[in-house]
């Protein structure tokens, strides 16, 4: 009886750095945890080292928006992202841990016969890859979102329609970072927290040495998965990556009594609304278009989501702002990812997200795992290269997500 009301850890305490590991895993968010977990679990491979600069989750993996879905454009995206919503179907049962998954379903509104069309073309893609997507037009809309105004004769972006993807939905972003973490700790991995990297050593086009502000160690393979910080660490390996670095906003209302129970997005709004667990309306918008670090709000992304989001659900014209916050996100010229092997014999990349990595976090892990153990690149990531950009082969997502998402 006693055994109930015993504290337990989440995993082990952090302790001093090895001389050598391995693998070390550089970025303690979803996509570093679920390589480090998965190495373990279907590999074998236990002598793994995570480094956060900070606490795990702090970065873009605990910023995001939670949402989850896989109707992209490209049939290598919809293919990829499909996947992973798959691995997440499961994850909760695997990991032995609750991460709140609700697959409510995820609503793209068309505002234009021009956007009805582009729904359409997404849709046939979708179908194509197996993917449960299709187009649905305002009666239905009512009934999936009925708190939403649908029927309004003086809206700025009238709802003609929308893109309908039953299998998204909304997940716990927290449990999962916790979860990935227990799972991988529970297979002798090391999470060392407050750990950065200052620099990474190179001896016969390898990188042999991991610097960090608690030591320096030696390692055989080093994955970078450092989202928003991508660059900054490729370049301490010598290898570029055309990326640019910029900041995503969101915020939240008060709790209120459940009215939503899908996920809303509209593109030409510039808005993407759910309701979390909580009761709290979570409201985000597009990435800032100027490049910085600064993860820093403004008056301006809360006027314009508010001003849209109102023109949705008039009745939160009287709910109060809780919160807002903003996070770091790695863009690409194609708004793909940018993901496996370099011209570093043994250095790895999970970069070139944009908006849409949370979403990637388990099939990044299995597929990364596999590059590792294997020392070849898996056939689901092989078009997300970084030489498509030398060799003219882009996977365009651009224009494929409302607001990226």
């Amino acid at each position: 009886m006693l055994d109930i009301f015993r504290r337990r850890r989440m995993w082990r305490r952090q302790r001093e750095l090895k001389g050598s590991y391995d693998v070390v895993i550089i970025g303690g968010g979803s996509h570093g945890l679920a390589t480090a977990y998965y190495l373990q679990r279907e590999h074998g491979i236990r002598d793994v080292a995570v480094l956060e600069q900070r606490y795990i989750g702090s970065g873009a993996a605990g910023r995001n928006t939670t949402i989850l879905r896989s109707n992209y454009k490209t049939l290598e995206g919809a293919r990829f992202y499909d996947a992973s919503v798959k691995l997440y179907e499961g994850l909760s049962e695997e990991l032995d841990f609750n991460l709140l998954f609700s697959q409510c379903g995820h609503l793209t509104l068309a505002h234009s016969d021009r956007a009805m069309f582009v729904m359409a073309n997404r849709a046939e893609v979708n179908r194509l890859s197996g993917i449960d997507s299709r187009v649905i037009y305002p009666e239905e809309i009512k009934r999936l979102a009925p708190a939403m105004r649908v029927d309004n004769p003086h809206a700025t972006y009238p709802i003609v329609g929308a893109l309908y993807h039953p299998p998204g939905g909304i997940i716990r972003h927290d449990a999962v970072v916790w979860g990935l973490a227990r799972g991988a700790d529970r297979g002798g991995v090391e999470i060392h927290q407050n750990t950065e990297v200052t620099g990474l050593e190179r001896t016969n086009g390898r990188v042999t040495r991991v610097r960090t502000n608690r030591g320096t160690v030696n390692a055989g393979q080093v994955l970078n998965c450092t989202a928003g910080w991508s660059t900054l660490i490729s370049d301490m390996a010598g290898v570029p990556l055309p990326i640019t670095t910029h900041i995503l906003q969101a915020c939240v209302t008060e709790p209120m009594k459940p009215l939503l129970d899908v996920v809303v997005v509209s593109s030409q709004m510039h808005v993407y609304i759910s309701q979390t667990d909580r009761g709290e309306f979570l409201m985000g918008a597009e990435i800032e278009p100027w490049t910085t670090y600064r993860m820093q709000g403004t008056l301006n992304f809360l006027q314009e989501v508010s001003r849209h989001t109102l023109e949705l659900f008039p009745q939160l014209e009287r709910a109060r702002l809780l919160r807002s916050w903003a996070g770091l996100c790695d863009l690409s010229p194609d708004y793909s990812p940018i993901l496996g092997k370099t011209e570093v014999e043994n250095f790895h990349v999970s970069a070139g997200w944009g908006t849409y990595g949370f979403k990637a976090a388990p099939i990044v892990g299995k597929t990364l795992a596999e590059l590792v153990a294997t020392g070849r690149t898996p056939e689901l990531i092989a078009p997300f290269a970084v030489e498509r950009f030398y060799e003219d082969k882009l996977v365009s997502e651009l224009a494929a997500a409302a607001v990226s998402h």
